[in-house]
C-alpha cells in the first residue's frame, strides 16, 4: 500500500515542467537523494520522479527575522511566535506509467512507491541480459525501506549494443578495482553457466598495485572475521552470484634473473613456487624476432614532432633495409643503433641526423636492459612469450598480467603490446596459429588510466592510438575496455565518451567543479565528495536515471 507523505507545488516563480516538479511534506518525513516518488497524475496514470534535492523554508522574511525573534541574538531564547516551516523537495521526472510527459499538476497527490514500481520506474524491470551491478537501498530510516538488486543489460556493457566502462575516483576510498573485479566476477560468473560458442567472453586483467590481483583464484579470508564473511557471502548470494572466487586463472610475471629484492615481481618466492606448481603461473618475455615491432609503445610517452623516432622504428622493423636485416637479438639492434649514433656515421642519402639516433638509443638502451627482453622464451623453465600466451586465450579463462613492480616505461611497453595484440588477434591476424580460437568478447582491465590516456600525453603517443581503436571500433570486434582512473577530467575526452557504462566514486570538490560533471545535480556532485567505500553513481543507457549502487566486499583474497 503506498503511503501519502505531500503534495505538488506549482507556483508562478518555479512551474512544474515535463522534467521537473517539486512537493512539500511534513517535516518529520525522511526522504534522501535518489529515492523514487509517485504522483498522481492524468487519466489515473502516474509519474515518477527521482529526488534530486530536499529544502526546509520557514515563513521568515529574511535571516534577520529569525535573529530578531530569539531576543536580538540570545542564543538561549525560545522564539514566542511560532514559525510555520515546511520540507520541500525537488524531483526529476523518470517515466509515466502511460507515457503522458505533461507537467504534473498543483497539489496532486505524492507517494512512496513500491519495491515493484521503483523497478519500473527506473527501468529495471525485466530486463533482458540481466547482469548484476550491484544494489540500492531506499528510504532509509523508513517501515518502508527497500533493498533491490539492481541489474543491467549485459549488451550495453560488452557489446555489441554498447561498451567499454570507466571508473573514477580518489585513490582508496573510492574501491575503483574492486568495483571492476565485482563486475568481471559478475561476468564469469553467468558465462561459466551460459557461455557459447557464438556467445563467450575471457578476460585479461593487469596488475598495477603490489600483491592486490595475484590471487584472485583464493578466497579472502576475512582477516578471521566470521560475521563479516557470512554477511558478505550472503550479499552475493542474494545477487544471484556464486561465493566462490575466479575460475580458469592464469598468472604471468615478468622474466628476471635476480631471485633478491630486485626481482619484478612483489609476489613471495613461496606463492610462485606454488603457482608454477599448479601450472597457473609463467614469466614473461619479449624475443627481438617476435616482437620488434612494438618497439614504438617505448617511445609512448616521448614528443616526437619531426617523426623522426617513427622513421627509425620503421628502419627497424622493415626486412627490406639493409641496415637492419637479419638482426637475431636485442643486443645485436642496440649494436647497430649505436653504430648509426657515432659522429660522421650518416651515409649517402641518409635522412635522419645523428642526434635523432642518439635520442633513440637513450631510450631504447635503458628499455632493453631489462631481463624479460631476451635471447629465447624456455617453456621447460616456464617462460613465455606474452604475446604467444594472450594468441590462445580460451572462453572464462583471466589472464592476470603483473606489471606493478616495472618501472612506468615498461608498464607502459606491457600494456601497449598487449592492448595491440589483443586488438590483432581479434582482427583475426592470428587465424590459423595452433590454438588460436578467441572467446567473441575479450574484456580488458586496466587502472590508474591516467598513465596512457591523459590529456598531457602526446597525441602521437602509440599506446593512447591503440586505446582510441579500442574505445572507438572494439565493440564492433568484442573487445571491451574497463578502464579506472582517480580523476575523470584528465582523461581524454574520446576515450570516456565512448563508454556506455560510467562509475562515480569518491572524490573532491575541484574535480566535480570540472565540466566532466556538468550534467550532474549539484546535490549528487556533493554526495560524490562524501560517498562511502563501496558505494558508486551509476549511469548506463538501460537506467532511466543515474543510481546510488553499493557492492559488497572483494570474494577473493586480499593482501594487507
Amino acid at each position: 500500500m503506498n503511503r501519502l507523505i505531500g503534495r505538488v507545488l506549482a507556483t508562478e516563480k518555479n512551474p512544474t515542467t515535463i522534467d521537473k516538479f517539486c512537493f512539500w511534506t511534513e517535516q518529520s518525513e525522511r526522504l534522501n537523494a535518489f529515492d523514487i516518488v509517485k504522483v498522481k497524475h492524468l487519466d489515473g496514470s502516474f509519474t515518477f520522479g527521482v529526488i534530486e534535492n530536499i529544502s526546509h523554508i520557514t515563513d521568515a522574511t529574511s535571516f534577520l527575522t529569525n535573529f530578531i525573534s530569539s531576543d536580538f541574538g540570545d542564543v538561549s531564547f525560545e522564539e514566542s511566535t511560532f514559525r510555520v516551516g515546511m520540507n520541500y523537495a525537488e524531483a526529476k521526472v523518470s517515466f509515466n506509467d502511460c507515457y503522458l510527459y505533461t507537467p504534473v499538476h498543483n497539489n496532486a497527490e505524492v507517494y512512496l512507491a513500491t519495491k515493484e514500481e521503483v523497478t519500473f520506474a527506473l527501468g529495471l524491470k525485466d530486463v533482458d541480459n540481466p547482469l548484476v551491478c550491484g544494489s540500492l537501498k531506499m528510504y532509509e530510516g523508513t517501515p518502508e525501506v527497500i533493498n533491490l538488486s539492481v541489474h543491467l543489460n549485459s549488451k550495453f556493457l560488452l557489446g555489441p549494443e554498447g561498451a567499454h566502462l570507466n571508473i573514477s575516483g580518489i585513490s582508496g576510498l573510492a574501491s575503483k578495482t574492486s568495483y571492476a573485479m565485482f563486475l568481471m566476477k559478475a561476468i564469469q560468473d553467468q558465462y561459466l553457466t551460459s557461455s557459447t560458442a557464438d556467445d563467450s567472453v575471457a578476460f585479461v586483467i593487469f596488475n598495477v598495485k603490489g600483491r592486490d590481483l595475484m590471487a584472485i583464484h583464493k578466497p579472502n579470508e576475512f582477516d578471521g572475521d566470521v560475521e563479516l564473511r557470512n554477511q558478505t557471502l550472503a550479499d552475493y548470494a542474494e545477487m544471484g552470484l556464486t561465493t566462490e572466487p575466479f575460475k580458469k586463472v592464469s598468472y604471468f610475471i615478468p622474466f628476471s634473473e635476480s631471485t633478491s629484492a630486485k626481482r619484478s615481481t612483489y609476489l613471495d618466492p613461496s606463492d610462485i613456487e606454488d603457482y608454477i606448481e599448479a601450472d597457473i603461473l609463467r614469466k614473461y618475455k619479449y624475443v627481438y624476432e617476435d616482437d620488434k615491432e612494438s618497439i614504438e609503445m617505448m617511445f609512448a610517452n616521448t614528443d616526437d614532432p619531426q617523426q623522426t623516432m617513427e622513421s627509425i622504428i620503421s628502419k627497424i622493423i622493415d626486412d627490406d633495409d639493409s641496415d637492419f636485416r637479419n638482426l637475431a637479438t636485442w643486443t645485436d639492434c642496440m649494436e647497430k643503433v649505436a653504430e648509426k649514433s657515432q659522429k660522421g656515421s650518416g651515409g649517402k642519402g641518409e635522412d635522419i641526423s645523428v642526434l635523432s639516433w642518439r635520442k633513440f638509443k637513450r631510450v631504447f638502451r635503458k628499455a632493453i636492459q631489462d631481463d624479460m627482453f631476451a635471447n629465447r622464451a624456455d617453456s621447460q623453465k616456464h617462460e613465455c612469450r606474452l604475446g604467444d600466451a594472450l594468441k590462445t586465450i580460451k572462453p572464462n579463462e583471466v589472464c592476470v598480467i603483473d606489471i606493478a613492480k616495472l618501472p612506468e616505461d615498461k608498464q607502459a611497453f606491457v600494456f601497449g603490446d598487449t592492448m595491440r595484440t589483443l586488438y590483432n588477434l581479434k582482427l583475426g591476424e592470428y587465424d590459423g596459429e595452433d590454438g588460436v580460437s578467441p572467446p567473441s568478447r575479450l574484456v580488458i582491465f586496466i587502472d590508474e588510466l591516467n598513465k596512457y590516456a591523459s590529456k598531457d600525453i602526446p597525441k602521437s603517443s602509440p599506446i593512447l592510438r591503440q586505446i582510441l581503436e579500442v574505445t572507438e571500433r572494439g565493440r564492433s570486434l568484442g573487445i571491451v575496455l574497463f578502464a579506472a582512473e582517480q580523476f575523470r577530467s584528465n582523461i581524454v575526452d574520446r576515450v570516456t565518451g565512448n563508454c556506455s557504462t560510467h562509475a562515480y566514486g569518491r572524490t573532491n570538490s575541484i574535480e566535480t567543479s570540472t565540466k566532466d560533471y556538468n550534467s550532474l545535480p549539484g546535490t549528487y556532485k556533493n554526495m560524490l565528495t562524501r560517498l562511502e567505500q563501496g558505494d558508486y553513481l551509476i549511469q548506463n543507457p538501460i537506467f532511466r536515471s543515474l543510481l546510488k549502487i553499493h557492492f559488497p566486499r572483494p570474494i577473493y583474497k586480499q593482501f594487507k
